[in-house]
């Protein structure tokens, strides 16, 4: 595709998700040494006047694969999951990193002195307590305690309502679109905007980055 469309080739952004292992970065990085996609996970990329920051990390779940998850805002885990240290990765991870890294501190020293105003952030969790991070867990209980239905980061929340930026992307949560019956959300000036789907469809969220609240979602 790069070859046929020539000059007219888009710039393509991406991240991993949690079902992705670590081991695959080296290959995504050379793909983007080649041109063919921009790798963002961690990073911030100039674009059209806009800036785009990638983030692929997640809170704690119940998988055994851990490369793609932290703890949130502290060292709670929710009933039901494991602490990052507690997991199979597919890369080796320090033992402090493993125990003490927060997707908190994270974002923090990602963004820090940088004005949020033209920001898209590529997440791949979504905001905590939220239209995009419902979860199918209605009536589940483990050890005698009713699990929460909402899944994603508070950290992740948090940043969102106090830096304030432009437009936020989200997947994780396959079934919220379908449970919460949207793909988006609001947050102070900030869109945000959930692309994951549980159907057989691929969902393309399409959207000006000039109007974002003009945005729609299609199932191809």
């Amino acid at each position: 595709m790069k070859e046929a469309l020539g000059n007219a080739y888009p710039r393509i952004f991406v991240i991993l998700g949690n079902d992705d292992g670590r081991m695959e970065e080296a290959a995504m990085l050379d793909a983007a040494s080649q041109g063919i996609w921009e790798y963002c996970h961690n990073r911030r990329i100039r674009w059209e006047g806009f800036t785009i920051y990638g983030y692929s990390y997640i809170p704690p779940t119940p998988f055994r694969l851990k490369d793609w998850e932290r703890f949130d805002v502290s060292r709670y885990v929710d009933p039901g999951c494991t602490a990052p240290e507690d997991g199979m990765h597919s890369v080796p991870v320090p033992e402090q990193e493993l125990k003490w890294a927060t997707i908190a501190e994270d974002l923090e020293k990602l963004t820090a002195g940088q004005d949020m105003e033209k920001a898209i952030f590529l997440f791949h969790s979504p905001p905590y307590k939220s239209r995009l991070d419902r979860a199918a867990l209605d009536g589940k209980i483990v050890d005698y305690v009713p699990l929460d239905v909402h899944v994603g980061s508070i950290a992740i929340r948090r940043f969102i309502e106090e830096r304030r930026p432009l437009l936020t992307l989200h997947g994780h949560v396959h079934e919220s679109t379908r449970l919460t019956g949207t793909w988006r959300d609001k947050f102070n000036r900030t869109e945000s905007f959930n692309a994951a789907h549980d159907g057989p469809e691929l969902s393309l969220v399409l959207f000006n980055p000039h109007h974002p609240e003009t945005a729609i979602r299609e199932l191809i």
